[in-house]
């Protein structure tokens, strides 16, 4: 069947690119969203987050006709869902977003049409909208096993790709189809070919939302790894960022980097979807999860060390003295996605308990979120250095390279971004 209207529900930081995608191969996409403000944004051929090249993609496929946004879903042969997965109580997955989705989109089915789950999710997840949606529409028939012959086909096929490259990864990576039903995964398939240039490779849905979550559980395991050596080599004044290179010089040893913690809407949040469902099994996967979520209360002790260094060194201050400048906010570099990040739980956490000034930096973004403590002031770059006393580097953002090589500064990087230290300084390099 020929996908001529294709409809994604969720325009935030997968769905707008990928109905951005589909768009720009001429096919006519209507992109659903509650947020008035994305939907009104959108439509004007602008865009409402931050993604390289996504701008110019979104005003010329707008201006052709091929893309609009709407609150309100309407007919299509295709729908892919790609709304928030967040948390409820201690780490349980919600899925009542998907729930919602699958509501406003069930008045507008018909006989084949294709529904496509992209939102991370536990396993069963996809089974469980065919169980939503035969509620809602007990005249169709959807998918519950894989010998079943429906009216409406349901997959899943998760993102898998990198903030900032977006664009070319949705089109160069491989996907991971699962149907409900080989016939599911097979129309699936014809749907992402349209703009993939990568391989859809074909299993059923548990398998495709497990290997979502098995992805990114296996990069937190890693990172969790070179968190916890960090916190080692600090102890045993070892360089970790020396010792990782190192290490990766075996063939067959590929540390990744540590830092703040984890954050973004992937690694801190899908393995706690795995545990959630196998808690007794789930050991290393948990274990992982505490190590990295515990990171940046280890860095909040580092500053208080460094705050009482600063006044022992300085007797005549107090600490409403001393200015610190925090620099990052997002959860990765470059981009200025903040979701789940550990720079933002570390900089309120220190608003909180310190009562001097805290300046922040965070290149990517022109205002404070209304969620973060309103004593932080956010600060251009050049304006940092000159007012603060206590530099503390939680993101390696581009911009920040080689801004504080010749610091005298006491300086806690927690990222790898002062490559070399000399001894004149009091630069603390940790991770």
């Amino acid at each position: 069947m020929c996908f001529e209207i294709i409809s994604v529900v969720g325009l935030g930081y997968i769905g707008l690119p990928t109905a951005a995608m589909l768009s720009f191969k001429e096919k006519t996409v209507i992109g659903v969203d509650v947020n008035k403000h994305a939907v009104d944004t959108i439509n004007k051929g602008c865009i409402h987050i931050v993604e390289p090249g996504l701008s110019e993609v979104v005003r010329q496929v707008v201006g052709k006709g091929f893309l609009k946004a709407t609150t309100v879903p309407e007919p299509a042969d295709a729908f892919l869902i790609a709304v928030p997965t967040p948390f409820v109580g201690e780490f349980q997955p919600d899925v009542s977003y998907i729930k919602s989705a699958c509501s406003s989109i069930a008045p507008c089915l018909k006989k084949g049409d294709l529904i496509i789950l992209e939102s991370t999710s536990p396993v069963g997840t996809t089974e469980l909208m065919a169980e939503w949606l035969q509620e809602a529409r007990p005249d169709l028939k959807f998918p519950f096993n894989e010998n079943d012959i429906p009216d409406v086909h349901l997959a899943y096929c998760p993102e898998r790709v990198l903030p900032g490259q977006v664009l070319r990864e949705l089109v160069e990576n491989d996907r991971v189809v699962g149907g409900v039903t080989p016939e599911c995964s097979r129309r699936a398939k014809e749907l992402y070919n349209i703009f993939v240039e990568g391989e859809c490779v074909v299993t059923n849905s548990r398998t495709a939302e497990m290997a979502k979550l098995t992805e990114n559980s296996f990069r937190d395991v890693n990172i969790a790894f070179a968190n916890e050596l960090s916190i080692i080599c600090d102890k045993e004044n070892i360089d970790v960022w020396e010792l990782i290179a190192l290490a990766n010089r075996h063939p067959r040893v590929n540390i990744l980097k540590p830092g703040a913690g984890v954050g973004g809407h992937c690694i801190a949040v899908d393995p706690w979807f795995i545990v959630a469902k196998s808690p007794d099994e789930a050991k290393l996967i948990k274990t992982a999860r505490e190590v990295n979520d515990s990171k940046p209360l280890w860095l909040i002790e580092k500053v208080k060390v460094a705050i009482a260094d600063c006044l022992l060194e300085n007797p005549n201050k107090s600490v409403n003295d001393i200015v610190i400048g925090c620099y990052g906010l997002a959860f990765k570099p470059d981009i200025d996605d903040l979701r789940e990040s550990p720079a933002v739980k570390i900089v309120n956490m220190l608003a909180e308990s310190f009562a001097g000034r805290i300046v922040v930096c965070e290149p990517h973004i022109n205002s404070l979120p209304d969620s973060m403590n309103s004593k932080l002031e956010l600060l251009e770059i050049t304006k940092m250095q000159p007012v603060t006393e206590i530099d503390v580097i939680l993101v390696a953002h581009s911009a920040f390279s080689g801004l504080f090589e010749d610091s005298s500064k006491s300086i806690i990087d927690a990222c790898g971004v002062v490559k070399q230290v000399s001894s004149s300084n009091n630069i603390r390099k940790i991770a």
